[in-house]
């Protein structure tokens, strides 16, 4: 346990910068717990700025835990289209409906309490419960813990084993009581904008003197980052098939990469070209490659050859023999469906599914004139 006057001079010069220098953030204006909730779970892995809107809009259409619980996952998932990491929102959605369905409704109010709900981890019930309800808990993210292991000088492992269990021993021991969620979130407020991963600002940062890693001239070198394996290269091919000024999308099933969301079908090289051979004479034509878009996520690097056609007008007016045969191909589906271009925005899109769609000319009014005819 760090206690006595050194632990006091530090808290209160971080807690007198916070009150002086702290973004006014909408999340920092309530004392909801639904609202902090959503906040922290958005801000996971994702910058401040990205987030703003996001949780403006998300929060405007469900407002309470109860409105979450109650709208349709597509609906869930098309307000979180662009935010990435697409697990979050349903898991978000899922622990809402275990609060209405196991708990009346009725929001958890301790750190212990919140915990019990699948999906919430003991961040973010530390964060919930010392922002909305002043509860004397300790966090630690990406950006506490950077904090500490600087204030602290704190070698070795930090996000596993030993080091992760020290980790929160030493911020248990740090939280101010009479005031935790001034306290958290000035930990978190430091490591965002002043002790950043490369740069730290140490100039202007309230407590350098108290800094043990400033002192020792390891600021730059602490905490110890694990070198991480280069994303993995995945290499397919999209199909932007156009219709009578419709789109063919495909759903992901729920559980994978991009699950529940909406895209333009796409396929292995090889798949593609079986389904490219047997489908070109008599389903489609004007096949067209409109070049690669590439998206990088943590763990891989996707890039995806778009390929732009129609589908021939000679279908008996239905495109489901289309639908019928290409789904043999594009395996990766729980369906295909032809949308119309003007209703594209009303699925739920990954930024990937975005970027092949403008790359296959459909977004933003650059949608292929001849497919709009009727």
């Amino acid at each position: 346990m760090r206690r006595g006057p050194g632990t006091l001079r530090l808290q209160g010069k971080l807690l007198s910068w916070y009150a002086e220098r702290r973004r006014d953030l909408p999340w920092r204006r309530t004392r909801d717990p639904y609202a902090i909730w959503l906040s922290e779970v958005m801000l996971q892995q994702t910058r401040v700025e990205t987030v703003l809107p996001y949780y403006e809009r998300f929060l405007s259409a469900f407002p309470s835990v109860h409105a979450l619980a109650e709208a349709p996952l597509g609906e869930v998932l098309r307000l979180w289209s662009g935010l990435g990491y697409y697990r979050r929102a349903r898991m978000l959605h899922a622990a809402a409906r275990e609060v209405e369905e196991e708990r009346g409704g009725s929001f958890p109010k301790t750190a212990a309490e919140l915990l019990e709900i699948k999906g919430i981890g003991r961040y973010t019930a530390g964060a919930v419960a010392s922002i909305a309800w002043g509860e004397a808990v300790a966090v630690v993210d990406g950006n506490v813990g950077r904090v500490l292991s600087r204030l602290f000088a704190i070698d070795g492992e930090l996000t596993k084993g030993p080091g992760r269990k020290q980790l929160w021993e030493l911020a248990e021991s740090l939280v101010f009581r009479d005031d935790p969620s001034s306290w958290n979130q000035a930990l978190m407020e430091l490591g965002a904008v002043v002790c950043t991963p490369r740069h730290p600002r140490c100039a202007s940062c309230p407590v350098e003197a108290e800094c043990e890693a400033r002192a020792r001239g390891l600021t730059t070198e602490l905490p110890r980052v694990r070198v991480r394996k280069a994303p993995a290269l995945l290499r397919r091919t999209a199909l932007v098939l156009g219709w009578r000024g419709r789109t063919l999308l495909g759903r992901r099933p729920e559980g994978g990469l991009f699950g529940g969301m909406w895209e333009p079908p796409q396929a292995s090289e090889p798949e593609f070209g079986k389904a490219k051979e047997e489908l070109v004479s008599d389903a489609m034509h004007g096949l067209r490659d409109q070049g690669v878009v590439t998206h990088v996520l943590s763990h891989r690097r996707i890039e995806l050859l778009v390929i732009v056609g129609r589908a021939r007008r000679p279908l008996g007016g239905d495109p489901r023999s289309v639908t019928l045969k290409l789904g043999r191909y594009f395996t990766d589906y729980e369906a295909l469906e032809w949308v119309r271009t003007s209703q594209l925005h009303e699925r739920p899109l990954s930024t990937l599914a975005k970027k092949v769609l403008r790359k296959g000319g459909v977004l933003e009014g650059s949608f292929t004139a001849s497919w709009d005819r009727p």
